[in-house]
């Protein structure tokens, strides 16, 4: 019992933890947790690139509709559905995979989920693209007529965009050689 309190050890931190205690480098530590939480072989990844690509176009694309009178046209409800919610669930699902949450929920087939999410939101976009392009007119709400001319074109593109994520997520697909069945069983 004589040499008890020679064999304890009462550090409760890192040093590194200590000098953020003391206000030193709070700053530092909390960059590098998040540097050490981000995927960042993802974002230098074509599929992340064009994730980007479509979460920037996406977001012009439905501040143009949004910038004009949309509400009288019909077809630009649609356009705007289609426009924000693909936004927002895109966003959504480019941060889940940059700070690896897919990671953490192993029985979902996620290359599976995002080759047919991708394939939607191509399929969505181009109606939304066809919707928006045959509704311009240049004579009816002349004021309007730059933003909903801008807005099919950029429609355009980001449906590219969507199709080109749509094929790189198709070739993962196909290139991881199996399937949810096999995915999800514990060997």
């Amino acid at each position: 019992m004589a040499d008890f309190p020679s064999k304890v050890n009462t550090e409760t931190s890192s040093h590194q933890a200590q000098g953020s205690q003391q206000g030193g480098n709070s700053l530092r530590g909390l960059a590098a947790d998040v540097t050490a939480m981000v995927d960042m072989s993802f974002l230098q990844s074509i599929p992340a690139i064009l994730m980007i690509a479509e979460i920037v176009l996406g977001l012009l694309h439905w501040a143009l509709i949004a910038g004009a009178y949309y509400t009288a046209v019909p077809a630009y409800g649609w356009v705007m559905f289609v426009a924000v919610t693909l936004w927002i669930l895109t966003t959504i699902l480019f941060f889940m995979i940059l700070f690896g949450t897919l990671r953490k929920l192993p029985s979902v087939p996620w290359t599976l989920t995002v080759m047919v999410y991708n394939g939607a939101a191509t399929i969505l976009y181009l109606t939304a693209f066809l919707a928006n392009a045959a509704s311009v007119h240049p004579y009816q709400f002349t004021y309007y007529y730059g933003h909903m001319a801008a807005a099919a074109f950029f429609g355009a593109v980001v449906t590219v965009v969507y199709s080109a994520s749509a094929v790189f997520s198709y070739l993962n697909w196909k290139g991881e050689g199996e399937n949810a069945a096999t995915s999800t069983v514990p060997t």
